[in-house]
């Protein structure tokens, strides 16, 4: 199990830096072919990798609430062990990285950083970014088998993205300040 596991790992992670690879050289062929118009290319990719990563942050702690009713070792877990970790570097790994770069370029190129709005923005996607992180290490504490938070935590846990989600989403649209 554990070998054909990390197979499939080896194999999800070489499809997704392909998949990188072309979307980087189709995001460079856009900005050469028209580089006017390249700013809502940008949004829009923004706007994909953001859905990308929110899917995935929103998904994850539901499995680590389910994750917590496996007896460590059983069949169950590992299965687990394998969703989480490749949702994690196939998914949110990447989607969180294309956001950033996107997100800082628009910030860039469309407001210099100068809006208010934005500022309060950015520090609710470093917050985001930081729940990533602690995300990111209880995926490597289940996969240790080293999990010490009940189901509940992760329950709780789970409405942090979506708070995040709600409060950016109101200021990238409203724009209060």
């Amino acid at each position: 199990m554990e070998n054909s596991g990390s197979t499939g790992g080896r194999t999800a992670a070489r499809r997704a830096a392909v998949a990188i690879a072309i979307f980087l050289a189709l995001t460079a062929l856009l900005f050469a072919i028209d580089p006017d118009s390249f700013y809502l290319w940008a949004k829009a990719i923004h706007v994909i990798a953001v859905i990308s990563w929110m899917a995935g942050m929103l998904y994850l702690p539901r499995l680590f609430i389910y994750h917590c009713d496996a007896e460590p070792g059983s069949v169950q877990s590992e299965t687990f062990k394998v969703m989480e970790q490749r949702l994690l570097r196939v998914i949110i790994n990447p989607a969180m990285t294309v956001t950033w770069v996107f997100g800082l370029w628009l910030a860039w190129d469309g407001f210099r950083f100068q809006a208010g709005w934005l500022h309060v923005k950015i520090l609710l996607v470093i917050l985001l970014s930081g729940l990533h992180g602690y995300f990111s290490a209880a995926v490597r504490k289940f996969a240790e088998d080293r999990n010490d938070k009940p189901a509940r935590h992760w329950r709780l846990m789970n409405e942090g993205p979506t708070v995040l989600m709600i409060a950016i989403v109101i200021l990238v649209i409203v724009k209060p300040f």
